[in-house]
């Protein structure tokens, strides 16, 4: 009898585990927003189907911006040294210049060449010569996780990584009031694992330079995670230090959303939605009305504030923040599911979610 009690446990485990996955499919649909949201109500009202969304940026860029990267990649480097100098000392704008400008020459640096042969200890050339071989290096190493990645991969990356490390101190030199080129080194305390200490020291000579810098302050909140060098505790903390020591239009209220939502491994929607989470939201609100609406930087708060709002059941107010980046889909939260046509996806199927709720409510 014990023998035969046994078999029928053993054969029941299965049974078991089966009917535990169904409820918590159940339960993850039940507080999801709904896969199944017509896409039809979404575009009615002007919103762009999946396959017409841009999943190279977070939003539109800057004017002009387009027109500049079309000449720089036709090969007119002084195209990109105006539209530096053009930018001068707004902090912001200036390292997302220089993160574009260096993608562009991580791909083919041709122009930059002409550029430093041509002003051979031009501060901006520097500053995108850094930034592309940065950018290099992560080329070189791929996407993949480690496991997936081999030897050469990762022995390239190092070595374009400590490479970097003399281009930064050069361009740092160059313009001693510039905080792109220590922004740019979070990515190489990243990359080659600088213990605590060395990336308080190199906060210090961002924050001396520009005290309230989103990228800055973005990178390093990865810098803090736990996927990286840090913990949930050390992220959150910072997060929210940071957020309540900026002032409005900074954007920096996007930090304790992002905290969240790079530790929540909760498969229940109600811990997006508490008392804490409801205000860190509102405080983004209030932070995006404040911002410069051309900053470089703005769309990104936005598609998490339209996320979490959809994920609080506060349709209408998604679906406003929705409307503004419509078209753009490479931000948190959408970037991380894996390639363009899932990415694309996941915004769309939340945000005809909040479309749909917002229809049906005018319907009643």
């Amino acid at each position: 009898m014990t023998v035969l009690l046994w078999i029928l446990a053993v054969l029941a485990v299965p049974t078991l585990l089966f009917g535990l996955w169904m409820a918590w499919v159940f339960l993850k649909e039940f507080f999801s927003p709904s896969a199944d949201a017509d896409p039809d109500v979404a575009e009615a009202m002007g919103l762009l189907p999946a396959e017409r969304q841009n999943t190279k940026y977070a939003g539109a860029l800057p004017a002009g911006w387009d027109a500049t990267f079309a000449a720089v990649r036709g090969g007119d480097w002084k195209a990109a040294a105006k539209l530096l100098q053009d930018i001068g000392r707004d902090w912001d704008r200036r390292s997302r210049a220089a993160a574009l400008l260096g993608d562009i020459a991580a791909d083919d640096d041709d122009w930059l060449l002409a550029w430093e042969a041509d002003r051979p200890d031009d501060p901006d050339a520097a500053v995108v010569r850094c930034r592309s071989t940065v950018i290099l290096a992560g080329n070189l190493r791929g996407a993949k996780k480690a496991k997936y990645t081999t030897g050469e991969q990762f022995a390239g990356f190092h070595r374009m990584l400590e490479r970097s490390r003399e281009e930064i101190a050069r361009a740092a030199l160059l313009n001693p009031d510039d905080p792109t080129p220590y922004v740019t080194e979070i990515a190489v305390a990243l990359g080659l694992g600088y213990p605590h200490a060395e990336m308080d020291k190199l906060w210090t000579e961002i924050t001396a330079r520009a005290p309230h810098h989103y990228e800055a302050h973005y990178s390093a909140l990865q810098y803090w995670c736990a996927k990286w060098r840090g913990s949930e505790k050390l992220a959150t903390e910072f997060a929210e230090r940071a957020a309540a020591n900026a002032p409005l239009g900074s954007l920096l209220t996007v930090l304790p959303l992002i905290a969240h939502f790079e530790h929540d491994t909760s498969d229940d929607n109600n811990v997006d939605r508490t008392p804490k989470m409801i205000g860190r939201v509102d405080a983004g609100l209030a932070d995006a009305a404040a911002a410069d609406p051309s900053h470089p930087r703005l769309p990104e708060l936005r598609h998490l504030l339209a996320y979490y709002l959809s994920l609080q059941d506060r349709d209408d107010a998604a679906l406003e923040q929705f409307k503004l980046v419509d078209g753009y889909v490479n931000a948190l939260p959408w970037r991380y599911q894996g390639d363009d046509e899932a990415m694309a996806a996941f915004y769309c199927r939340i945000r005809n979610s909040s479309a749909q709720a917002v229809a049906a409510a005018a319907a009643d």
